[in-house]
């Protein structure tokens, strides 16, 4: 896991962009450290309180940008893969926002933070204790 962390971190995405897919994601499965823990690390980046509110109804809100939404709708698709397989129309929505390259790196971030939710849920991970620039 710390691998994959490592090669998503170095993977070239933009910062702002993976805190919202981590915390998407983390939102769908309900993983309060991890939502705890992504929406302070994107606070500490610079990330607006009123995105991160709308976060869960991206859609109906201007505030995200083309990029981001394409983002967030593989982030859903992919986190919810066992009943959305990931269908065809999103994934060449994402392909237009994203190069070859970059759709890997993003989808092996929502890999990451799928395995980093199931992990923190599965060994009762307390929420409200993590603080920024506190992990490695």
């Amino acid at each position: 896991m710390w691998g994959l962390e490592k090669f998503v971190r170095e993977s070239g995405l933009e910062k702002p962009l993976l805190e919202l897919m981590r915390l998407r994601a983390s939102q769908i499965n309900g993983c309060s450290y991890c939502i705890d823990m992504h929406t302070k690390d994107a606070r500490a980046e610079g990330e607006s309180e009123q995105r991160l509110y709308a976060l869960t109804a991206w859609r109906e809100t201007p505030f995200f940008s083309p990029r981001e939404r394409a983002a967030l709708e593989w982030t859903e698709a992919v986190t919810q893969i066992s009943s959305s397989h990931a269908p065809d129309d999103i994934f060449e929505r994402v392909k237009t926002e994203f190069s070859e390259s970059e759709l890997v790196n993003l989808t092996m971030a929502i890999v990451a933070i799928n395995g980093w939710n199931r992990l923190a849920i599965s060994f009762r991970t307390v929420s409200g204790t993590y603080q920024p620039g506190k992990h490695s």
